[in-house]
């Protein structure tokens, strides 16, 4: 490994440096995943209930193929995701995301979509739910290549804080060097909707279950395709109760 990243490198400026360096000589190479030509692929990442979880992963989709992923990071201490794909003609990338934590837990996705070739898709939507001191943050650059006109990339980021020690950050980049593109990014943090809570309530929902219910459907939506039943779904469910108390 290199040298331990500070909070001047930029894809680390929020990360918890010290819980970092105690998993960083362990931490291994990136894993690489090369989707050939016209196939698809769709995972489900989970965190996987250490205190300490990152995730680094390099996606490659040839011509036509797609992927599709599905992400919930919930560490509770430091959680990281770190993820680089790269579209061919006409690829398509799909990349749904939670970050949900309470206590003094830090939480983090960071990405890079390369357009490399003229007509490819991708689409990030990333949604984050914060209670005690936590911290979530999203770092996310598009890079569109000279010649890779057609691309059509979209960023999608809102944060809902649950307590004033709660912080988000946000942070969608778009590098274009290419004509004819479709990019767009938009970035939300707020609190939960008072009258919507007050109403939850007034049909007989108890304020920490009044809350859960209207975090399920802020972050829900994320997994619509997967169904309610799913793993993913499931655990974020779980974890929205834990820090909606």
């Amino acid at each position: 490994m290199t040298a331990l990243p500070t909070r001047h490198d930029e894809a680390f400026r929020y990360a918890d440096i010290d819980a970092l360096a105690s998993v960083w000589d362990s931490l291994g190479a990136p894993e690489r995943i090369e989707i050939a030509a016209q196939q698809r692929l769709q995972q489900i990442w989970l965190s996987s209930g250490d205190p300490i979880a990152i995730r680094r992963v390099e996606i490659m989709l040839d011509e036509g193929a797609s992927a599709h992923i599905f992400a919930l990071v919930n560490a509770t201490a430091y959680g990281r995701i770190e993820l680089d794909v790269s579209l061919r003609r006409g690829a398509h990338f799909e990349f749904h995301a939670a970050t949900i934590g309470g206590g003094e837990s830090t939480n983090e996705i960071v990405t890079t979509v390369r357009h490399l070739e003229p007509d490819a898709v991708s689409r990030q939507t990333v949604r984050s739910v914060l209670g005690g001191k936590a911290v979530g943050s999203y770092l996310g650059k598009v890079a569109v290549a000279r010649g890779a006109d057609g691309s059509d990339a979209e960023q999608s980021v809102k944060a809902i804080l649950l307590d004033r020690g709660a912080s988000a950050n946000a942070k969608p980049e778009l590098e274009i060097y290419a004509d004819d593109v479709k990019c767009a990014h938009g970035a939300t943090v707020g609190e939960l909707d008072a009258q919507q809570l007050f109403y939850a309530m007034s049909r007989g929902l108890d304020p920490a279950s009044a809350r859960a219910l209207l975090l399920e459907g802020f972050v829900g939506g994320l997994w619509d395709s997967l169904g309610t039943e799913s793993d993913i779904a499931l655990a974020a469910s779980r974890a929205l109760r834990e820090v909606s108390r």
